[in-house]
C-alpha cells in the first residue's frame, strides 16, 4: 500500500513539473525554443493551482496514516506524574528532566518515587499513588558549605582581578586562597542555584537558605573545588573544613581550620568522631548531634546548624528521682538526692538531649528557654 502511494505521488510530482517546464518556463540553450508568452494563459494557472492543492491533499492524507501507523502511544499515568513534579528540570533525580523522570518512575518497577528533590516527601506520595509504588520514607537533605574561612578569616596568596567566577580563578594557579581546600567566594554557586536559596556573606561566603534550598546538587557539580555537598539536614553537627593540611600548616592559612587536634574525638560520647588524613570526621550514623564537640573545638572548625538549642526541664510529678539522668550528663547540669526529686542547672545545660532519651520515666523534655519562663510546656523530641 505504501508503495503505490509513493508511487502515485510521483507521477504526480513529475506531470507538474513538466508542464510548467514546457508550458511556463521558456526553453533556452541548444536546441531550447526561444520563443515566450507574453501571456500565461488563465488556464494553466488555475491547472498549477489545483495540482498544489492536490498534492497538499495527497502528502497531508500521507503523513496522517504514517503518523497513525508509528504512533508511540504513551501510559496515561506518565502525563498524571509529570503535572505532579514541580518541573524544575535539575537533574537531581539523575534522568534527563521531569519528563525523563516521570517516563522512568512509570515504566520502569526499580526507580523509586522518591527520586525528586524539590518535591520532598509530598510528591514522592502523589507519585506512590499515582504508580502503585510504596514511597520509602527518605530524610530531608540540603547543601552545606564545608568552609568557614572567609577573605577576613583565611589568607590570600596573590590578589586575582580576573574573571570573577571560581572556574576562572582556579586557573590562576588554583585559586588566590593560601588554603587549596577553601572556599574562593566568587559566587559561582550561588549563579548556578535554580531556586535562589544562596546568597554571598560580606566575609565571600555562600549563605545558603534551608527553606529555599531543595537539595537539587546544581550548586555541588557547580564547585570547582567541591566545598559543598549534599548532607542529611536532621544531622547539623559538621566539622566545617575540607583541609587534609597539617595543623601548623592550617594555622598558617585560615582561623578555623580543622587542625585534627583531637579534642573533638576524645569528648564525643558516642565514638562518633575520627581523624582521618589530617582531618576530623563526624561518623552521622552515630552522631546524636549532642553539639559537645563544638564547644570543644578550638579553632570552632566545627558547625551547629542549630541556632538555638531547646534545654532540659525535668516534669516533678514524673521524676522518681533515678539518677540515670545525672549521670549520662556530659556537663553534670543534673543534680538531686537518690529518690529525690531532679534539677537541671540552665547555666549549664547545652541541650544535647541525652537526659531526655535515657530517663526511664520520660520525666524529662526539651523546651525553649523562653517556654520555660513562662512554664509553658512545648515538647520536642531530644536532639531535634
Amino acid at each position: 500500500m505504501y508503495e503505490q502511494l509513493s508511487g502515485l505521488l510521483i507521477q504526480i510530482l513529475s506531470r507538474a513539473v513538466h508542464i510548467f517546464a514546457n508550458k511556463l518556463v521558456p526553453l533556452v540553450g541548444v536546441g531550447g525554443s526561444v520563443e515566450t508568452l507574453e501571456k500565461v494563459p488563465w488556464e494553466y494557472v488555475v491547472f498549477g493551482l489545483v495540482v498544489l492543492a492536490a498534492l497538499g491533499v495527497v502528502f497531508g492524507v500521507a503523513l496522517a496514516i504514517v503518523a497513525a501507523r508509528f504512533v508511540v502511544k504513551t501510559d496515561p499515568k506518565v502525563d498524571l506524574v509529570r503535572e505532579t513534579l514541580p518541573g524544575a528540570n535539575c537533574g537531581a533525580c539523575g534522568f534527563a528532566g521531569c519528563m525523563g523522570y516521570a517516563e522512568n518512575v512509570v515504566g520502569n518497577p526499580d526507580v523509586a518515587v522518591n527520586l525528586c528533590a524539590p518535591g520532598k516527601a509530598a510528591v514522592a506520595e502523589k507519585i506512590a499513588d499515582i504508580t502503585g509504588k510504596k514511597a520509602e520514607k527518605v530524610e530531608p537533605k540540603i547543601a552545606r558549605v564545608f568552609c568557614q574561612g572567609g577573605k577576613s578569616l583565611s589568607q590570600r596568596k596573590f590578589i586575582y582581578t580576573g574573571v570573577q567566577d571560581c572556574t576562572a580563578a582556579v586557573l590562576a594557579a588554583g585559586g588566590d586562597k593560601s588554603c587549596e581546600y577553601g572556599c574562593l567566594g566568587y559566587a559561582t554557586c550561588m549563579r548556578a542555584c535554580p531556586f535562589d536559596a544562596i546568597t554571598m556573606s560580606a566575609d565571600n561566603l555562600p549563605i545558603i537558605s534551608k527553606e529555599k534550598c531543595t537539595a537539587c546538587g546544581k550548586c555541588v557539580a557547580a564547585c570547582p573545588k567541591q566545598v559543598i555537598e549534599l548532607a542529611v539536614e536532621s544531622k547539623a553537627v559538621v566539622i566545617s573544613c575540607h583541609s587534609r593540611d597539617k595543623g601548623i600548616d592550617v594555622k598558617k592559612k585560615c582561623q578555623v581550620g580543622c587542625i585534627a587536634c583531637g579534642i573533638c574525638v576524645r569528648t564525643c560520647p558516642v565514638e562518633a568522631i575520627k581523624i582521618d588524613n589530617n582531618l576530623a570526621r563526624i561518623d552521622h550514623s552515630k552522631c546524636i548531634v549532642c553539639g559537645l564537640c563544638v564547644k570543644k573545638c578550638p579553632t570552632k572548625a566545627i558547625y551547629d546548624y542549630i541556632p538555638v538549642r531547646l534545654k532540659a526541664q525535668i516534669d516533678p510529678a514524673k521524676c522518681a528521682g533515678i539518677d540515670v539522668c545525672a549521670k549520662v550528663c556530659p556537663v553534670n547540669a543534673i543534680s538531686g538526692d537518690p529518690n529525690a526529686v531532679h534539677v537541671v542547672d540552665q547555666s549549664k545545660c547545652i541541650g544535647c538531649g541525652m537526659c531526655a532519651a535515657r530517663c526511664p520515666k520520660k520525666a524529662i523534655d526539651m523546651i525553649a528557654a523562653a517556654q520555660q519562663v513562662t512554664g509553658k510546656q512545648a515538647t520536642v523530641s531530644a536532639g531535634a
